[in-house]
């Protein structure tokens, strides 16, 4: 038992044991997968790259037969404008066999292998061939567009017996023979008579002004230049330097008309067809193939996209694609390479662990997982004590330590922190009560003051009045008995005077009302807009009197309005007392009630208008401040401010619009009553 423990504390104290278990686990385990996942995703990565190389072949042959199909319809553009052509088109039939020979001779010089002109009405004028008119077919869809005007070009297919029509040169060499393969089950004996016709129209004008369209078209069947072209632009060359062999394929259908893939020797392989695999993607399901796929005899990197017809049928394919032997041995290699490689690494490295391992890696760990979590907020975490008493294990223990102070003072802290946050709060709090209750006071001290001043005032003022209307109502009484029967031829001087005095009173009663609101608190009744407006009038009109402003009513309101009657003469007649002050040398005073809804709730607006100079849009934003005023001598600041809190307490609003040098309009407007009059 005593030697099994001494042999236990040998594992654990030598650096030799702890190296193999160390070393050898990674080693022979962790880094061999990690090596084939790494080479799989290479491998991977290798295999989209060569996609992706042959699906960028194939957009350079789109491009390519693109550009052919542009090229060619700008030759017969240019065909159809050179002036030689109207010429002859012009003579009709007066030019004999100079036109058909002339379109001969254009047609070889551009590279057509057929040009013909035809009516809107199907009628063949001249052919570069001596091909029956009648025979020929010319309601294809690129005609069609051509005759209605606007040039086209396209890949069609035509019949045998279309071709032969045309020339029976062309038909020939239209005919393809099947290449019979064991791996397809193409059966021996058939030919493919159709051709691949790249057409093209351009629209024309007839002498007589009737509508035509000049056709050419290149059969595309045997073109072996045109796939050599496009093999040279991708590939530069059939086979190149670096092992890469590239080739090109049109097909008709599922079948190679022109390529310059070999069958064997020199010899094309026209006539092969497709695989089932990529003829069911590209033809049946309209897909592009980007994948490998046999051709012929040998595995190619492919890529094949349908070809479409001016009817949008899809009749053939475009190909381009090189041969996938040398990257299949480039992966080999790669494989090979990378194993012996790590084979060397494993017997060079192990050596060297067995001299570089300590026991210091757990403990480093350990203390590296708790600083880790003590990053992401977890003040608790701690190494632990260490097994062993070394250097290491002293570390450990002073960083537990020190942890232990770090997490006690960031307790205080936090403490401290959320002591100054409850208190700044609750200052903020009671500093804000502070100031909204000094505000409040301060408006009901300017507003109490100033309504006990002018109520004192008026008071007095309406007294005196009062006192000498009573008298004169008295005497008045006794002249008209003093007169008698008399009194009579003095009856209507003697009415007005009463009407007048009766007006005099209503007056001052109406000032006793606005000077002296709190008598009359809470007193509120329906009355129209006007009513107010005509009672309120009188209170400015010796400001009036002053100045040339021209007052201009516009009573349209129908609704009833409720609010003390007082309060809202206080509102209006700080509106109208400011106009007046806007105008000092005269203008029109405008006070204007309407029917108006806002936010779905009926009411009425009260617009109060001058024609004075206007206000800038930054004292706009601040007349409605309490203190703010222009007259500086004149104003206290007060009288908006207190208008739109009266206006508020009942549910109304005040806005103001202006505009420099065109005047101000305040609109008032209040919630309407259910009755209107």
């Amino acid at each position: 038992m005593a030697e099994e423990t001494e042999q236990s504390g040998l594992f654990r104290r030598s650096v030799r044991y702890r190296l193999l278990v160390i070393a050898l686990v990674p080693m022979l385990v962790v880094l061999p997968a990690l090596l084939a996942i790494g080479i799989s995703r290479w491998n991977d990565r290798f295999d989209a790259v060569t996609i992706a190389k042959v699906n960028d072949d194939l957009t350079i042959a789109r491009q390519y037969l693109s550009r052919i199909l542009e090229n060619t319809e700008n030759r017969l553009v240019a065909i159809g404008e050179s002036e030689r052509f109207r010429q002859l088109l012009r003579a009709g039939d007066q030019a004999g066999v100079a036109f058909p020979v002339y379109l001969e001779a254009t047609a070889q010089r551009g590279g057509f292998d057929f040009l013909y002109v035809v009516a809107d009405d199907g009628t063949i004028l001249v052919s570069d061939k001596a091909a029956t008119p009648g025979a020929l077919r010319w309601d294809w869809p690129v005609v069609a567009s051509a005759l209605a005007g606007q040039s086209k070009t396209v890949i069609d297919v035509f019949a045998g017996s279309e071709l032969a029509a045309l020339s029976p040169q062309l038909a020939e060499r239209a005919r393809v023979e099947l290449v019979p393969f064991v791996r397809d089950g193409t059966p021996g004996g058939l030919v493919e008579t159709r051709g691949l016709v790249l057409q093209s129209a351009a629209a024309l004008l007839l002498p007589d002004g009737r509508r035509a369209a000049l056709v050419g078209g290149v059969l595309l069947n045997r073109n072996l230049a045109f796939v050599d072209a496009i093999n040279d632009l991708i590939y530069h060359a059939p086979t190149r330097s670096d092992g890469i062999q590239g080739t090109t394929t049109l097909f008709l259908g599922d079948i190679r008309i022109s390529t310059n893939v070999r069958l064997f020797g020199d010899r094309r392989a026209i006539g092969t067809r497709v695989s089932e695999d990529v003829r069911s993607a590209v033809l049946d399901e309209g897909r592009t193939w980007l994948d490998s796929a046999f051709v012929v005899n040998d595995w190619y990197v492919s890529a094949y996209e349908p070809i479409v017809d001016s009817f949008g049928r899809r009749v053939g394919m475009l190909y381009a694609g090189f041969i996938e032997a040398p990257f299949a041995r480039a992966k080999h290699e790669t494989w090979l390479t990378a194993g012996i490689a790590f084979a060397l690494a494993i017997l060079a490295t192990i050596p060297l662990f067995l001299f570089w391992a300590r026991t210091i890696f757990k403990p480093l760990e350990r203390m590296k997982q708790t600083i880790a979590r003590v990053e992401e907020g977890d003040l608790a975490a701690r190494t632990g004590a260490v097994e062993n008493r070394d250097e290491i294990g002293l570390v450990a223990t002073e960083l537990d330590r020190l942890l232990d102070a770090i997490q006690a003072r960031d307790a205080e802290l936090r403490l401290w922190n959320e002591q100054l946050s409850q208190r700044a709060e609750q200052r903020t709090l009671e500093l804000h009560d502070t100031s909204a209750r000094l505000e409040t006071t301060t408006r009901q001290l300017v507003m109490s003051e100033k309504l006990a001043a002018i109520g004192e005032i008026t008071a007095g003022v309406a007294h005196e009045i009062n006192n000498p209307i009573a008298v004169m109502q008295g005497n008045l009484e006794l002249i008209r008995d003093m007169m008698g029967p008399d009194a009579e031829e003095a009856k209507t001087e003697f009415r007005l005077i009463d009407q007048q005095m009766h007006r005099i009173t209503e007056i001052v009663t109406k000032l006793l009302q606005f000077a002296k609101p709190q008598e009359y608190a809470g007193f509120t009744e329906d009355y129209a807009p006007a009513d107010v407006i005509a009672d309120t009038l009188p209170l400015v009109q010796h400001l009036l009197k002053k100045t040339m402003i021209t007052v201009e009513r516009e009573d349209r309101a129908l609704r009833l309005i409720r609010m003390n009657r007082t309060e809202l003469q206080q509102v209006l007649v700080n509106l109208i007392v400011n106009a007046i002050h806007a105008m000092p040398r005269g203008g029109r005073l405008g006070l204007r009630t309407v029917d108006a809804d806002r936010d779905g709730v009926e009411g009425v607006a009260l617009h109060v208008s001058d024609t004075g100079a206007g206000m800038a849009p930054e004292v706009m934003a601040k007349i409605f401040d309490p203190f703010f005023t222009t007259k500086s001598r004149e104003g206290t600041g007060l009288g908006l401010s207190i208008s739109r809190m009266l206006l508020s307490q009942q549910g109304g609003t005040i806005a103001v619009g202006s505009k420099p040098g065109e005047g101000t309009t305040f609109t008032v407007w209040l919630p309407a009553t259910e009755d209107v009059f």
